[in-house]
């Protein structure tokens, strides 16, 4: 990968145009890149990450934030705004919006956040790796609810695999081959399944063979170890004997080939030990693979004859803190959009573009998370290790699912930091509550920090039609782009799996011993299901906007992730899922990312050069 001006870049035609530097765009540019395309990379935000020494900068800026929220290494930036969790504010029809980016419509806050910097939300996210069920993608057919994906997993699995191979997977293929699941003979991932924490090693241990039983339905409640692309042993078995080579840091090869146990997953990796999407990128074909940086994508131009994408108009700007910026057109055979969800369904709205079916922005989805914690009666010291390494999967299928969600449950190895604040909240309580001071500050700390524990519950949500983006021309940037006007809700089929799961949460902590703190709070966004108050959380998991079908009534892009509506436009990414299951979503999007790489090369053609129409 090269990075140059964008004066000098868009002065060239290319065989593809790719907006978003994230894990979707890298892993397309590479990959395209590797048959021999020339790609243009357009990033909105800096590239600071991609030097070592610039990252570590993140690092001060996350030291120094007096709220450790997953943004918080990243600032802002007015030219390439970026949600945050905290954003919660609803803002009526007409009223002025809040401040921050979202213009929040409710009826609930849409409360995840995404990054707009190169590496995208790689850069902040967990690293959990899961795959989804077979049952995920045939929702239709089994359930009767939302849409069967275009895809099968029997046909789509190879690109787990080549996804795994690409951003770098820890797993045990055996604790991984269940409800369907299957793996090629001699199929291993690149390295050995990272250890689990003593709180995992804990909670199994009690919970093994223990089962949760919905409508004559048996689940397990077993603890099973969690993919995660972050680097650990390598597997020697791997690619036929040939091995796994760890990729550590980008510019610097002292750090990052093992991790080392630092608990700061999110929002930031000290040693980018866990995959970003950085990765990617600095080993695209330098030749090949052309970035530029702070090139915000405006508006994309349609031949009004053919349909076909002629172009893309971008705004380049030279300081995150000054507007000013020069406007340019990219160019290239093909378009392909990999940024976040939202922003692709913000940039086809404001273009006017796939607008045939009437689904862009539609079905914005999410995995709700219902927070939970507790104090196990054993000391299990969390705050080593990663922050989470296992979970309970067996609530992830069901014949239920016709009926209300299905979910998974992470077992929490921060103890009750996300939800609490710990320890410093609890530093607090005993000083200015209790008084506390000395050894016996030390002894009630030690006593409880040492035992604390959190779950989430990861809850499905379907593509409902009053979940989406939409823009108002009176809510902009100062670069003049639309804000996203973001509508959601939490539907009862959600609303029912939070119902189940704080069943299973009783079962769960009855088994474990687990001392019950689980507090509702009446001043964070909230739902009722029956007579019971829920509070819920944002996975940080955007899914939905531009998903893909079988027929363009009813989806944005066809199996190939092609626009019906624009034979040359390809949206790749989460925004193309047709459902969300219960999996982490990053590879599924990696894995769609190394689909559509095929299916744009064999568009394109056999002979690269004589299509190009690059010059120098």
């Amino acid at each position: 990968m090269k990075i140059e001006a964008a004066q000098t870049a868009l002065a060239r035609r290319y065989d593809a145009v790719i907006v978003g530097a994230g894990v979707s765009g890298a892993i397309l540019a590479k990959r395209l890149a590797e048959h021999g395309r020339r790609v243009l990379l357009l990033e909105a935000g800096t590239g600071s990450g991609l030097n070592f020494t610039h990252y570590t900068q993140f690092l001060e800026t996350f030291y120094q934030a007096s709220i450790k929220i997953p943004q918080a290494p990243y600032p802002n930036n007015p030219n390439a705004p970026q949600p945050t969790e905290l954003q919660t504010t609803i803002t009526g029809p007409g009223d002025p919006a809040a401040d921050g980016y979202f213009v929040q419509r409710g009826p609930h806050p849409y409360r995840s956040s995404y990054t707009r910097y190169t590496g995208g939300t790689t850069l902040h996210w967990l690293g959990t790796s899961l795959r989804m069920l077979p049952d995920d993608f045939r929702m239709r057919s089994l359930y009767n609810v939302a849409q069967d994906w275009p895809l099968q997993y029997e046909t789509f699995s190879r690109y787990y695999e080549e996804a795994e191979r690409e951003i770098g997977v820890a797993a045990n293929v055996e604790e991984q081959a269940y409800h369907g699941q299957f793996f090629p003979h001699g199929y291993v991932y690149p390295m050995h399944g990272l250890p689990q924490s003593v709180v995992d090693q804990a909670m199994a241990a009690s919970l093994q063979g223990h089962t949760y039983e919905v409508n004559g339905d048996v689940h397990p409640l077993d603890v099973t170890s969690t993919p995660a692309a972050r680097n650990g042993v390598p597997n020697q078995a791997y690619d036929g004997g040939k091995g796994y080579q760890p990729v550590g840091s980008v510019s610097s090869r002292a750090v990052g080939h093992r991790c080392m146990g630092n608990s700061s997953c999110v929002p930031i990796c000290p040693i980018q030990a866990k995959y970003n999407a950085m990765k990617t990128l600095v080993a695209s074909p330098g030749d090949l693979v052309t970035l530029v940086t702070q090139c915000v994508a405006s508006e994309l131009l349609i031949d009004p004859d053919t349909g076909r994408i002629t172009g893309v108009r971008v705004q380049s700007y030279a300081k995150p803190d000054d507007p000013h910026h020069q406007a340019y057109v990219a160019q290239g055979d093909v378009v392909a959009l990999c940024a976040a969800p939202v922003e692709n369904a913000k940039l086809l709205l404001a273009s006017g573009a796939a607008r045939s079916s009437g689904l862009v922005g539609v079905g914005l989805m999410d995995h709700p998370i219902f927070l939970s914690w507790g104090l196990l009666p054993n000391k299990v010291w969390p705050f080593r290790g990663p922050l989470a390494t296992s979970g309970i999967e067996g609530l992830r299928w069901g014949s239920f699912r016709d009926r209300h969600a299905s979910f998974r449950i992470e077992i929490g190895n921060d103890g009750w930091a996300w939800p609490t604040g710990a320890p410093a909240s609890d530093v607090q309580e005993f000083v200015v509550k209790d008084k506390l001071w000395g050894r016996d500050l030390q002894r009630a700390l030690i006593g409880r920090v040492t035992r604390q524990v959190h779950l989430s519950f990861l809850v499905e949500q379907l593509p409902e039609a009053g979940n989406n983006v939409t823009i108002d021309s009176r809510y902009r940037d100062v670069l003049g782009n639309h804000r996203p006007v973001i509508h959601y809700d939490i539907s009862e089929y959600t609303r029912g799996g939070f119902a189940l799961a704080s069943k299973v949460l009783e079962r769960v902590f009855g088994l474990c011993g687990i001392e019950d703190h689980t507090t509702f709070f009446d001043d964070q966004p909230r739902f009722d299901y029956g007579h019971t108050h829920f509070n819920y959380q944002g996975a940080g998991h955007y899914m939905g906007g531009h998903r893909m079908g079988s027929h363009p009534k009813d989806s944005v892009v066809n199996a190939d992730l092609r626009s019906w509506d624009h034979s040359n436009l390809y949206l790749v990414g989460c925004g193309s899922m047709t459902t969300s299951g219960t999996s982490n979503p990053t590879l599924t999007a990696a894995a769609l990312s190394c689909l559509a790489a095929d299916r744009i090369d064999a568009a394109l053609g056999r002979h690269p050069q004589a299509i190009t129409g690059v010059t120098a």
